[in-house]
């Protein structure tokens, strides 16, 4: 049987990234060109910004990751893109590129959901066993989604408004600490106790999760304590903070997991990375007896080998754009 070598781009915030995946499992080379430095200084992504930097490097990691795995277009099958959701100036970047490289070298387009893209990060684990379920943790989403099959996604839960990811950012920023506050209020995390009180969200019967008033609870705590002029315990309010949201999460997908019947369950998306998340979720793999899969810390941020990955499966069923595709900077996962 021939392999099948699908070149991925990724584009849809401010990683600008190409990579070539060998049968939607084996990655051959993988390039991204990080703008972390770059937004630091705003205190998160600049969206023209964002776009201008991936004019800049679009090329360059394209014909660095064909150097970087000793192939030329000749040998790939078919260009997978993230043609959304995400940020519009900086897709479209990304899009133009990929739409040029199917005119150009006569390949297949292949169109990929962003958080279709976090999903079959897993695949470059394991083979994705069906049913599962997948928990979609990223600093853009927050959702359940249960797959019957590849590309069967049927979501079941999502956040009514801010994304966990986002919303570590945003209380990272509260207690001082730079961009991107993710991994430095899990790392934080790791040093303190729960020792503030703090609110779980939507404690209710729906899959659904809502971040915004544990952010403001944050916030307001943060404010009164430094009115009174009480020394604010940064490790400890990393920590609580980090407990509530993460047993939000485990809470709805524990209870998704029994009512669906479910035993497999991935993690995707940025938030995957999180220490304090993994810890729990091997918890919840002992205590319901699940089969687990969890991305390498390299594939949970935004990267093109999950897009060349997702893009595989997609070729493989059919899926096909031409050159009017176009970027959109939100749309259904299906």
């Amino acid at each position: 049987m021939k392999d099948i070598y699908i070149l991925g781009i990724e584009s849809s915030c401010d990683e600008t990234s190409c990579a070539i995946v060998k049968n939607g499992k084996e990655d051959i080379a993988t390039v991204i060109a990080s703008q972390i430095d770059i937004h630091k200084n705003f205190g998160g992504v600049v969206p023209e910004i964002a776009s201008r930097h991936h004019i800049k490097n679009i090329t360059i990691v394209i014909e660095e990751c064909l150097e970087k795995a000793n192939m030329n277009m000749d040998n790939i099958d078919a260009i997978a893109i993230t043609y959304g959701p995400g940020l519009i100036g900086s897709l479209l970047v990304g899009l133009e590129a990929a739409k040029t490289l199917a005119y150009i070298y006569n390949k297949p387009l292949i169109p990929v959901h962003h958080i279709a893209g976090h999903i079959y990060a897993n695949s470059l684990e394991k083979e994705m066993e069906f049913p599962l379920l997948a928990l979609v943790v990223s600093g853009g989403h927050t959702e359940l989604v249960i797959m019957e099959d590849h590309y069967k996604f049927k979501k079941i839960g999502g956040t009514l408004d801010d994304a966990i990811g986002e919303c570590y950012d945003k209380v990272a920023r509260v207690i001082g600490l730079e961009y991107p506050g993710g991994p430095k209020i899990d790392k934080l995390a790791q040093q303190g106790k729960p020792t503030y009180s703090l609110p779980i969200p939507l404690q209710d019967d729906s899959y659904n999760f809502s971040f915004s008033g544990l952010k403001s609870a944050v916030i307001n705590l943060n404010h009164k304590l430094n009115q009174r002029k009480e020394e604010v315990n940064k490790a400890d309010l990393a920590t609580s903070f980090q407990k509530v949201a993460i047993d939000s999460l485990i809470i709805k997908t524990k209870r998704a997991l029994i009512q669906n019947n479910i035993k497999n369950l991935i993690v995707a998306g940025g938030v995957a990375a999180s220490q304090g998340l993994r810890e729990a979720i091997a918890k919840l793999q002992e205590e319901l007896n699940l089969n687990i899969t969890i991305p390498s810390m390299k594939y949970c941020t935004d990267n093109a080998t999950m897009i060349a990955a997702a893009g595989y499966y997609a070729y493989k069923l059919g899926r096909r754009a031409d050159l009017s595709l176009n970027s959109k900077s939100s749309d259904k996962l299906q």
